[in-house]
């Protein structure tokens, strides 16, 4: 009877209860009427032990760097910074928030506060360029999960928390995967800007505009150099690094750019406090949900269906990649990771696949699903933040969903696209 939690949890989903409580909802009543009391009051315990780590303070320290970040002006000054690069391309301002997008990446790791920071500004300029704002809006939806994949990144840091992988790895391995993304949508937008003849947002910058431009953001763009070369060289682990990031990110707003007052802290702090407790609830009742995950033995018999399918990893996963992105449809990238890390990644692992490469997979997959509709959180921020309605950008994301599907699949069969700096580095074998 145990096994019914996950066709209820699904239920619960269709009908619109938010994903915290069907996490507990749909486990805790089968348990329930299963008359496993004690199981059950595990199940709400594990709740508060699923947030009770160490690697996982990273999360608050990292969304919080973003957002003084994003109070601080800096979000200006790396669109500033793409608009000198690449504002003179056919479709320069859509280029432009692709690459703002990348940028952003390496300061806060999310998606959600990529899309807000960057479409508050972006939409509308995109707007009165003469772009759609269906278009704006999907094209800041599509490159924000970019986010969580170059690193920093809360899901990777999720996974390595659940999967006991390095954190450092995981990062070092999402640097190419996010490129490939990026340049994947630039290289759809100069496809539609040649069609629909796209304008261009200014005239091409002179090497002395350039370089004031890379002058104003050259302290944001150090933040991943810290942050990164911290890690890799042994002087802090990935949740001090959060904390750097959070100390240089007040530094540099306060008594560097001076673009940040100490009137708007607490401001900034609830902000992220907000965030961070949704994220860390929802990380609570999944690794809650995981504990009836492995009562109910579906792991096992999981495995034995998806062995029975095919003994050739190539074809397997290829249909993992399916399931995935069907998973990312209807569930954010963080419970999907703790639910059915446990479950796929041993599998893949005995069949010869590097723990990093299928985290990887994982990771980029389900992120990818942040976009993808009927349920892409993205695609909500993103509506709000435009006035657009979902569903009418959801239709026009589908060029840029193609783009990305195609890179999922490119990291997925060429291992070294994601391995190549992990081993450079000595971080995998």
């Amino acid at each position: 009877m145990l096994i019914w939690f996950l066709p209820l949890f699904l239920l619960f989903l269709m009908i619109g209860l938010p994903v915290f409580f069907a996490l507990l909802a749909a486990p805790g009543i089968l348990l329930f009427l299963n008359g496993q009391e004690r199981d059950l009051a595990l199940l709400y315990r594990n709740v508060y032990n699923g947030m009770d780590s160490f690697p996982l303070m990273a999360i608050p320290f990292f969304m919080l760097a973003g957002e003084l970040m994003n109070r601080g002006g800096i979000t200006m000054r790396l669109v500033e910074f793409s608009q000198a690069m690449m504002g003179h391309l056919r479709g320069g301002l859509a280029h432009v928030n692709i690459l703002s997008s990348m940028l952003f990446a390496g300061l806060s790791g999310s998606a959600v506060a990529d899309t807000s920071a960057l479409g508050s500004m972006l939409i509308p300029a995109m707007e009165k360029e003469g772009y759609t704002r269906r278009f704006a809006a999907a094209i800041t939806a599509a490159s924000s999960v970019i986010g969580p994949i170059i690193p920093p990144s809360g899901i990777m840091i999720i996974y390595a928390y659940v999967m006991g992988e390095s954190v450092a790895a995981l990062f070092l391995a999402g640097i190419i995967p996010g490129i490939l993304v990026g340049l994947g949508l630039m290289i759809m937008v100069k496809f539609m800007a040649d069609r629909y003849d796209f304008p261009a947002s200014r005239a091409k910058s002179t090497w002395g505009e350039k370089g004031k431009a890379s002058l104003k953001a050259f302290f944001p763009l150090l933040t991943p150099v810290i942050i990164l070369g911290g890690i890799l060289g042994g002087v802090f682990t990935p949740t001090e690094a959060a904390a750097v990031a959070v100390a240089y990110a007040l530094i540099i707003g306060i008594f560097v750019m001076r673009t940040l007052r100490l009137r708007e802290i607490p401001g900034v702090l609830q902000n992220a406090a907000m965030t961070s407790a949704v994220v860390l609830l929802l990380v609570g009742a999944a690794m809650a949900f995981k504990t009836v995950v492995s009562l109910s033995h579906a792991p096992e018999q999981l495995a034995a269906i998806i062995l029975g399918l095919s003994d050739n990893p190539l074809i397997l996963l290829f249909l993992i990649n399916l399931l995935l992105f069907i998973v990312g449809m209807f569930l954010d990238a963080g419970p999907a990771i703790i639910i059915l890390g446990p479950i796929l990644g041993p599998i893949f692992v005995d069949l010869g696949i590097d723990p990093i490469h299928f985290a990887i997979i994982m990771s980029v997959n389900l992120t990818v699903g942040l976009a993808t509709p009927p349920m892409g959180l993205v695609l909500f921020v993103a509506s709000s933040v435009s006035g657009e309605k979902v569903q009418t950008i959801a239709r026009a994301i589908l060029p840029f969903l193609a783009i990305e599907i195609v890179v999922i699949f490119l990291i997925t069969f060429i291992p070294d696209l994601s391995m190549a700096i992990p081993r450079l580095t000595g971080f995998a074998d």
